[in-house]
């Protein structure tokens, strides 16, 4: 309403005003899709435990902490870049043994395209891993999307 009083005092026409309100509200639109940044959307899945973990894009790949899966596996995705643009995606999977984490898998993705679609798993498919003893079963599937903050 008050931006509709301060427009009626000057002489607008009803098209130049028109013109006005869809040039602000395109404006609007703009900055807020400019906004949204890429992130790396996982679904991890381990015995009866499923997440969806989404990860922003850090400079620093040593920074990176493991995701802990239950006591069984460990999962770690390094996304390198910045607000605009991934230069690479690296995903680790650990299993947890009684003395250590052993690196079971590893991806590596060079200057991924960010996803338009619907699809959960456009970047990497389904990955299925087992353990090395007892067969246990992690899984998991990303995508890299655009996120509003």
């Amino acid at each position: 309403m008050l931006l509709h009083r301060a427009f009626c005092r000057i002489p607008f026409s009803r098209p130049a005003l028109t013109a006005v309100l869809v040039g602000f509200i395109a404006g609007a639109l703009i900055s807020t899709i400019a906004s949204a940044s890429p992130r790396l959307r996982c679904q991890l899945s381990q015995g009866d435990t499923a997440q969806v973990l989404d990860f922003a894009p850090v400079l620093n790949p040593y920074s990176v902490k493991a995701v802990d899966l239950n006591g069984r596996f460990r999962f770690k995705a390094v996304v390198i870049g910045d607000e605009r643009r991934i230069d690479y995606i690296k995903l680790y999977t650990y299993y947890q043994s009684k003395r250590q984490a052993v690196l079971l898998h590893e991806a590596k993705y060079l200057a991924p395209v960010v996803d338009t679609g619907a699809g959960s798993a456009t970047l990497t498919g389904t990955n299925i891993l087992y353990s090395p003893s007892l067969g246990r079963e992690f899984q998991y599937a990303c995508a890299l999307i655009e996120a509003t903050p």
